[in-house]
């Protein structure tokens, strides 16, 4: 969904009644997880027309790939000792993880898992009207099966965001990994996570280069939410 922003949403983070709990950065020393940081790409055409982009490809405005530089400066940084780089496939994200990768030394690596939620004829649709006309956030959230026309179903886009962080994190025990992906597909996977439901993903909304790091064992938790220090 780039440009994941609906009206009812608070500037950032979960809203209230949420059961997100932000840990401190001594807590990642306590286990052996991997530390996720999960990063949203730059921003997009869509993203400023309050379009819904899911599977549609498209590139980074040159707002968009400043944003990118700028996150990958702050994260050679911030976290000098990132042992990996995945991303989406999507055109967006990969030229946004690599910068990011080039300023860490490393490669970057594909996963499927971390694309946006696509939602097959609905694409492109402004998201006033997919909420008044195609009632796609009513139907998304009553049933978790449904999906429109050759798209997704929130409940399939949460079930595999939140595989593919695990097997990454099961790949890197103990280390730093950053994972570029999009809005709706972090906010679903965290939903997931910390509440439990995907239909909670609104409470999410995460900002164009905004970093979020999380770990997942013992429990699931946030340590950072929706970070975009480096774009101010």
């Amino acid at each position: 969904m780039d440009s994941f922003a609906r009206a009812a949403q608070p500037p950032c983070g979960p809203a209230q009644g949420s059961r997100l709990t932000i840990g401190t950065r001594a807590d990642t020393n306590s286990v052996m997880s991997a530390r996720l940081l999960l990063v949203r790409h730059g921003q997009i055409a869509a993203n400023v027309d309050s379009r819904w982009h899911g599977s549609t490809d498209d590139g980074l405005t040159a707002r968009g790939a400043e944003q990118a530089r700028r996150v990958a400066d702050h994260l050679a940084q911030a976290y000098p000792g990132v042992a990996a780089v995945y991303t989406s496939p999507l055109r967006r994200a990969r030229d946004t993880a690599a910068p990011i990768a080039a300023a860490l030394g490393l490669a970057t690596v594909v996963r499927p898992g971390l694309a946006e939620y696509g939602i097959g004829v609905l694409e492109n649709e402004t998201f006033a009207d997919l909420a008044a006309h195609h009632r796609f956030f009513e139907q998304s959230e009553a049933d978790l099966g449904w999906a429109p026309p050759g798209g997704e179903s929130l409940g399939a886009v949460a079930a595999r965001v939140v595989a593919t962080w695990r097997e990454v994190a099961r790949a890197h025990p103990g280390d730093i990994v950053a994972l570029v992906s999009h809005g709706a597909a972090i906010s679903a996977g965290l939903a997931t996570l910390i509440d439990g439901d995907p239909r909670a993903w609104s409470r999410y909304r995460i900002r164009n280069t905004s970093v979020s790091e999380i770990l997942l064992d013992p429990a699931p938790r946030v340590v950072a939410l929706d970070r975009v220090d480096h774009l101010e």
